[in-house]
């Protein structure tokens, strides 16, 4: 048996890696804590350790962002080691781009922080039976699977998408909400509840949006070429524009736009955009009541 699992892998490793050299990977468990720090680093007192105080955040941050970003630029290097894929010879120093990478993620973490404060205050804001902008921080999957997506996110335009996924599914794994770090998010996102929340990765989400629970913001149909196979990229998803309420379980597919201010119903499916201030909702159920057959 271990035999033959060893040819299959031998084999599958051949045919992915051009001059046959091993790669090494991104490690799950490395990204998993570096995202745990760039948390606590953003918001120390709600994910750093209980007895911090106000005059200790400042150097809990410092160390726990240096540790995060010196962990940080070594699995940047590992995927940029990876995309190569023997294209360099093993030739090539991928330690000063994934430096660059890291230190502009750095250089953004404190919009990323601007950014999360509209989302806390829009979740506060949004849900009457939140108590407090800390409970939304503390105990809301929302939160956290937005938190995650806005750190992921900025990988991803950076030029680290496949570590910028891994932190997404990490979030995913955690929260039930599936944000592909590719999708642009504006200021002021709240998903309520959050379970099954499903968004693409070309999804565009404009300013004070809401989500509720098991809404999906999909692609319609994938293109395939003239061999049958899937055309990858394109702008295949939704775009929501400002101040849009999807209800649970709402599915919108498409490169379509949902206009400004408009409120998409429960259990909506969508393949069609609509103009600002729409009210979309399924049909009213029709309740008739027959005495005595009422002629039937």
């Amino acid at each position: 048996m271990v035999a033959e699992l060893g040819e299959l892998r031998r084999a599958s490793q051949k045919r992915r890696y051009r001059d046959g050299r091993l790669p090494e990977l991104p490690s799950r468990e490395a990204t998993i804590e570096i995202i745990e720090g760039l948390a606590a680093s953003l918001y120390p007192r709600h994910f750093g350790p209980p007895e911090l105080t106000t005059d200790s955040a400042d150097g809990f941050v410092l160390y726990t962002l240096d540790k995060s970003l010196r962990a940080l630029r070594e699995q940047v290097r590992r995927e940029l080691q990876l995309l190569a894929n023997g294209s360099d010879d093993g030739t090539i120093d991928h330690r000063p781009r994934a430096h660059e990478i890291v230190d502009a993620f750095a250089q953004a973490l404190p919009l990323i922080r601007a950014l999360l404060d509209t989302d806390i205050r829009a979740a506060y804001e949004g849900d009457p039976a939140a108590k407090s902008l800390d409970e939304v921080v503390f105990s809301y999957p929302g939160l956290s699977a937005i938190i995650r997506h806005r750190l992921a996110h900025r990988l991803y335009l950076l030029g680290a998408p496949m570590l910028a996924r891994l932190v997404s599914e990490i979030a995913h794994s955690a929260t039930g909400i599936d944000i592909h770090p590719g999708a642009e998010i504006g200021e002021g996102f709240f998903i309520d509840h959050g379970t099954g929340v499903v968004i693409g990765e070309t999804a565009v989400i404009g300013r004070n949006v809401r989500l509720y629970q098991a809404v999906t913001l999909g692609a319609k149909r994938f293109e395939v070429d003239e061999t049958g196979a899937l055309v990858k990229g394109g702008a295949r998803h939704p775009i929501i524009e400002d101040d849009v309420v999807i209800y649970a379980g709402a599915t919108v597919l498409g490169r379509i736009t949902i206009g400004r201010g408009s409120v998409i119903g429960g259990n909506v499916w969508l393949t069609h955009g609509v103009p600002a201030g729409s009210n979309v909702t399924q049909a009213k159920p029709l309740s008739e009541s027959f005495t005595f057959g009422a002629g039937i």
